[in-house]
């Protein structure tokens, strides 16, 4: 176990007092006790405050701090919560969701292999479902040293994983905080990381996952329409990364999907040579509009 570290949970949260006391239970049974627990709260209307509050109060064995600040959606809570941050790792649990009893252990004993290796952003285990099953492919190893491009379109793997990022280069990489949208993919900023660094990935569940019917993953599509260049933006640079031509022109098609949702003066660069496929994306974008009028309307 690696001496003197530190590991930041961070959980931003909106609306979600009722789920938020059965996380911090999962808190309190971890093994590993060197962390804190920070909470950003993104403007909730509900009881977040007084619980949080509470639970700071209470003898849990680890420091919680509660930050309130203006609902401008769960990228710029990231950006406040990395900037508060005394962890050497930063990890982001979600309200929603749950920590195994090893959980911090695990991640602790696995970046201790590459603490002093530099290009290395930090490390990354599975997603797990509440009843234990992997979500997604898991990986064709036990260890695999890489990036999360690479990861995906090299090893093929798929569903969820957890990064845990050193904070430092989480410092180093915000996410852009663009007027008017409240939404930011993770992928473009851990894209960004792991185009200059390393992750280490190992195949173990450290996060236990529950989609909320009104969660972001749920409206995913929705969210980024509201969002149209962090999304374009997203789509963009994935374009310019070293990944398959299919896998390109997809990413184009849904560069100009949200394209169309945009008036924005600022709208990021796609290569020209793929703008033949500004058609396709025209017509998911349509698809897209009938079917979010169609959800409205039920």
């Amino acid at each position: 176990m690696p001496l003197n570290m530190q590991i930041t949970v961070f959980t931003p949260t909106y609306n979600r007092s009722h789920l938020l006391l059965r996380l911090y239970e999962s808190l309190c049974q971890q093994s590993f006790r060197d962390f804190e627990w920070v909470i950003v709260d993104d403007g909730s209307r509900d009881e977040t405050k007084r619980l949080s509050l509470s639970l700071s109060g209470q003898e849990a064995g680890f420091p919680i701090r509660y930050i309130y600040q203006k609902n401008g959606g769960k990228h710029r809570a990231i950006n406040r919560g990395v900037k508060e941050a005394k962890g050497e790792l930063f990890f982001i649990v979600d309200s929603d969701d749950l920590l195994p009893p090893d959980a911090l252990q695990v991640v602790a004993d696995r970046y201790s292999d590459i603490r002093w290796k530099k290009d290395y952003a930090g490390v990354c285990g599975l997603d797990g479902s509440f009843s234990g099953q992997v979500i997604g492919s898991g990986l064709p190893v036990p260890i695999l040293d890489e990036s999360t491009i690479a990861l995906r379109f090299k090893h093929g793997v798929t569903g969820d994983m957890k990064e845990v990022f050193r904070t430092d280069i989480m410092r180093e990489y915000p996410f852009p905080e663009i007027d008017e949208e409240k939404f930011c993919p993770e992928m473009l900023v851990w894209n960004r990381i792991t185009s200059k660094y390393k992750l280490r990935f190992f195949d173990q569940i450290i996060y236990s996952v529950e989609y909320q019917d009104d969660g972001i993953t749920s409206g995913i599509v929705k969210a980024r329409m509201k969002s149209p260049v962090a999304s374009m933006m997203t789509y963009a640079e994935l374009n310019n990364y070293d990944i398959p031509f299919a896998s390109k022109v997809k990413a184009a098609v849904n560069y100009w999907r949200f394209r169309f949702c945009s008036n924005a003066k600022y709208k990021p660069k796609l290569c020209w040579w793929y703008f033949w496929t500004m058609p396709i994306g025209y017509l998911m974008h349509l698809k897209d509009v009938r079917t979010t009028n169609d959800k409205t309307k039920k």
